[in-house]
């Protein structure tokens, strides 16, 4: 069989971001190794959907979490199970529930005031995916990620265009252990369940920002709903998104809109990424097999495709100057508005 190449440093496309970066030199795959890059390398190129795995929050104190369970739940409406498979109905079961991992966490000797009850997982897909399906493939992950070490409950919702699994987990292990993800667990758990979505027939990847093209940061949730509820004039900004709206400010304002030092950072990687992609499609370009010159093909033009590296703040200042320039140019000289009298 074949042997499958990739160019030196290709390893560092890929890479989580939370891993040192090491430097390694030309890899040879044979065809099991192989076999899996080329498939990623296709998925990637064809921009098959991300997976999302979130963690929300999580719980403190009894009252917290039994909220918690009745809100996934919808207070019983929905159906719901936990590692065993079994159904959890009914708005009793899932207090009765929430009053078992209660008493649970307020037994433990080592337990403090802060400890984390449960720990909340949301599990999503874009719009469209097979929602059955998606809860299998949730079942799968939370059996493999969790399966006697913690318990967890899990409930499917439909009701948003992106279909999701809300999977708690109790955060006091069987054997005492404590479940404090971290970055590094979060990026495991994404290739997991990414896994368990193509065994059942999802198209489904995972993989860091800079290796699709993307440099800018989504959203965070409370962020959003600030400023959302900003908008609609219900409350304050938020400090963070002011903060960002007076970093954009002075860059669009200033002397024109200047890259920062991370900005730079930022577009020097996202380069980097590119050549490495480009690097790889030549060699596979070269290959004897044409499936492999199809695929190296297809990258290169997933590369060509990519977006401009860009940061929020920039984006910002972009859009704050754009509006500047459309205000002022609703005015006409002498401080008539067109279409309207002098003030």
């Amino acid at each position: 069989m074949s042997e499958f190449r990739t160019v030196t440093g290709f390893e560092d496309v890929w890479r989580p971001p939370v891993r040192p970066r090491t430097r390694r030199p030309e890899t040879v795959l044979r065809d099991g190794a192989g076999k899996g890059v080329r498939a990623r390398l296709a998925r990637i190129a064809a921009r098959t959907p991300e997976v999302m795995v979130k963690v929300t929050g999580r719980t403190r104190e009894p009252a917290h979490l039994a909220a918690h369970l009745s809100y996934i739940t919808r207070n019983g409406q929905l159906l719901a199970e936990g590692p065993d498979g079994l159904p959890i109905e009914g708005r009793q079961e899932v207090l009765d529930l929430a009053r078992a991992w209660s008493a649970e966490a307020l037994m433990d000797s080592q337990r403090r005031a802060n400890t984390p009850m449960s720990v909340a997982i949301i599990l999503s897909m874009p719009a469209g995916t097979d929602a059955l399906r998606l809860r299998d493939a949730a079942r799968a992950f939370a059996r493999e990620a969790f399966e006697d070490r913690f318990e967890y409950v899990l409930a499917l919702h439909t009701d948003t265009a992106h279909p999701h699994v809300h999977l708690t987990v109790n955060a006091l292990g069987a054997n005492g252990e404590r479940l404090n993800p971290r970055k590094a667990d979060l990026e495991a758990w994404r290739q997991a369940f990414a896994r368990c979505l193509r065994e059942r027939g999802l198209a489904a990847e995972a993989t860091p920002r800079r290796a699709r093209g993307v440099t800018r940061k989504a959203e965070r949730g409370p962020v959003r709903r600030l400023r959302e509820r900003h908008q609609k004039g219900q409350g304050a900004l938020g400090r963070v998104a002011a903060d960002k709206i007076r970093d954009a400010a002075r860059a669009a304002f200033g002397k024109g809109i200047a890259a920062a030092d991370w900005d730079r950072r930022i577009a020097e990687r996202q380069q980097r990424v590119r050549r490495l992609y480009l690097a790889q499609a030549k060699l596979l370009q070269t290959s004897d097999r044409a499936d492999d010159r199809e695929l190296g093909r297809s990258v290169e033009a997933f590369v060509r495709s990519m977006a401009p590296p860009d940061t929020e703040r920039l984006a910002l200042a972009r859009a704050l100057r754009e509006a500047n320039r459309k205000a002022r140019g609703d005015r006409e000289p002498g401080g008539r508005e067109r279409g309207g009298r002098s003030r």
